[in-house]
């Protein structure tokens, strides 16, 4: 299989580039409710939620990237995301396809809830999550 890489877009309007460290694992679940895109694709971290969105329109993808509507039904409800490369207006991730359980632990293993709460960005609802 070949790899797959996404644009993740819209940070700006949650935490910024803050939780996009390189190498970093980002969860990607399906939001089929969403009034604006029936295609959407969340971006969400443990403690924090929401981070971002799968890019779904050429203006925001960067090149080289599929777009949400074109990964959809490629994917199940959630799958997991790699930070590769930032910039200022866009995060590109390759797509990861291996064992589900083995990223949720790495994920987690991830999280450092006093970086996160430094930052004033853990979200209580999801702090006794993880």
């Amino acid at each position: 299989m070949s790899e797959k890489f996404i644009t993740i877009t819209g940070f700006k309007h949650y935490y910024g580039l803050r939780p996009f460290a390189i190498n970093n694992l980002m969860l990607c679940v399906k939001e089929p409710e969403n009034p604006f895109d029936n295609e959407a694709i969340k971006v969400v971290l443990p403690l924090i939620g929401k981070v971002g969105y799968v890019a779904n329109s050429p203006e925001t993808m960067a090149n080289g990237t599929m777009s949400a509507g074109r990964i959809y039904d490629r994917v199940k409800k959630y799958f997991y995301a790699r930070v590769m490369f930032t910039t200022y207006s866009k995060v590109i991730c390759k797509v990861e396809c291996g064992d589900p359980q083995e990223y949720d632990r790495e994920i987690k293993g991830q999280v450092q809830m006093d970086e996160y709460e430094e930052y004033g960005i853990v979200n209580e609802e999801l702090k006794d999550t993880y």
